[in-house]
């Protein structure tokens, strides 16, 4: 027997053992006016969760951070995901507290799931979570992490902390699953409730009361998988594989930039055939295509394997934003730009289009290379304010405010940014000044036959 059967088989007997004969089907049936659903972390992902789940149950929110509190009980939104009025209408207990979640019969874990500098999981929210969650919980409550992970981290980390902290054991006194989230910032049509939902348990109690609580409010399909391993596992694959994809059409649109050849164009002319996939190249950072790969690079060095694809396709991505720098670099060399009079206009920096969120922001990581060079740049993002940017030399200026500039930098497709600078691009860029248009928004008739013109 190899030691991945050892695994697979101690792993079936844990679930078989803790088979409690306390409780039947009839246990599984949620009561929508009896059961609290606590949710644990109220950012991009937690809080379109609570409010999902209020929409049926009485709901209590926990966060740490007390500011955040604040504003949520005055039905505002820092995120801007969810609206003043839907907060209004939503049923939940804004709460920093911890000892107010004893009371719930779900807990739904929604911490952030990190990287440390050197990019292995910090998993600290994480544990502390935990630690929290298992000094307040009751016989038969019900923990659900969202929170992507690598394949094994709900069982081989979270529970014991759950178990130590409780002093109960899981699959017996309480009961522990995995639904990973699939929440994608500022989109309004693929949302908590509309999202299929994959859900796990670790052993068939839980399964079944967290299919059955999922089902009440889940207006996509519910999937029940075999263990908790394979819902981690498949969160990490569904952002593994799209950084994958967007890396090939980066390191290609690498090639055609040496070749002197139009990448959009090529991929337009690909596309006409049925099967090609459209992916476009561009920035990759967030907290999920930018992050969820090295869990499983992490995951699989530990077994003592390599991933070779995954983690060539994280380079080629984490290495775009200086691409973009030295392709900008040379067009000035290029055309005797003087760089200590030059002046750039950035438009967005945050990781992707319509959101304020600016975790692992390529495009803000882009602006920083610059400013370490000594050149003047202004920024305009409808989503950031200066309190976003607090501390940083960052000079955010509203659209009004924007002069002509040697240099117009694209980063990021926000509608209002496409809205308000697609027609009027030349309040913003000199008529021979250099165009970087990475998100490939503005149209070719747009541009003056003067202007020089980059894309990926």
């Amino acid at each position: 027997m190899t030691s991945k059967q050892r695994k697979i088989h101690v792993t079936s007997s844990y679930r078989e053992k803790n088979l409690s004969p306390s409780l039947n089907n009839e246990q599984h049936k949620i009561d929508r006016n009896k059961h609290i659903v606590g949710v644990v972390g109220l950012g991009y992902v937690g809080l379109p969760v609570a409010v999902g789940f209020s929409d049926k149950f009485k709901v209590i929110g926990f966060d740490i951070d007390d500011h955040k509190i604040k504003s949520l009980q005055k039905n505002i939104d820092m995120t801007g995901e969810i609206t003043e009025e839907e907060l209004k209408k939503a049923n939940i207990h804004f709460t920093s507290k911890s000892n107010h979640l004893s009371s719930c019969d779900f807990i739904i874990v929604a911490v952030p799931t990190p990287l440390t500098p050197d990019k292995k999981p910090d998993l600290t929210f994480l544990e502390k979570a935990s630690m929290m969650i298992g000094t307040q919980i009751k016989p038969q409550t019900t923990i659900i992490y969202e929170s992507t992970v690598f394949p094994g981290a709900t069982e081989d980390v979270c529970i014991p902390l759950l178990e130590k902290a409780s002093s109960l054991t899981a699959g017996v006194d309480f009961h522990v699953g995995y639904s990973p989230e699939r929440i994608n910032p500022g989109d309004r049509e693929h949302t908590f409730k509309q999202n299929n939902k994959i859900v796990s348990g670790q052993n068939e109690i839980a399964l079944s009361k967290i299919f059955s609580l999922y089902k009440q409010v889940i207006e996509g399909e519910v999937f029940k998988v075999s263990s908790i391993k394979v819902a981690e596992a498949a969160k990490v694959v569904e952002n593994t594989q799209r950084d994958i994809n967007i890396a090939l059409m980066n390191e290609l649109s690498l090639i055609f930039d040496t070749l002197n050849i139009d990448t959009q164009e090529v991929l337009q002319a690909a596309s006409t055939k049925w099967n090609f996939l459209p992916f476009t190249p561009g920035l990759v950072g967030g907290h999920c295509i930018g992050v969820d790969p090295y869990y499983l690079i992490y995951r699989a060095n530990n077994e003592g394997l390599n991933a070779p694809l995954i983690s060539a396709a994280r380079e080629i991505n984490d290495y775009m934003p200086s691409f973009i720098v030295s392709s900008l670099l040379n067009l000035l060399v290029k055309y005797k730009y003087n760089l200590k009079e030059l002046h750039i206009n950035v438009f967005g920096i945050t990781f992707k289009e319509n959101t304020p969120d600016l975790r692992n922001s390529k495009a803000l990581e882009i602006v920083d290379q610059l400013q370490g060079l000594g050149i003047s740049i202004d920024v305009y993002d409808p989503f950031v304010t200066t309190d976003d940017i607090h501390g940083s030399n960052i000079s955010l200026k509203s659209i009004q405010d924007l002069k002509p500039a040697d240099v117009c930098l694209y980063t990021v497709a926000h509608e209002d940014i496409k809205k308000n600078t697609i027609s009027s691009l030349y309040s913003f860029i000199k008529r021979d000044g250099i165009l970087l248009d990475i998100k490939g928004i503005i149209p070719q008739e747009n541009i003056h036959e003067d202007t020089i013109v980059w894309r990926l």
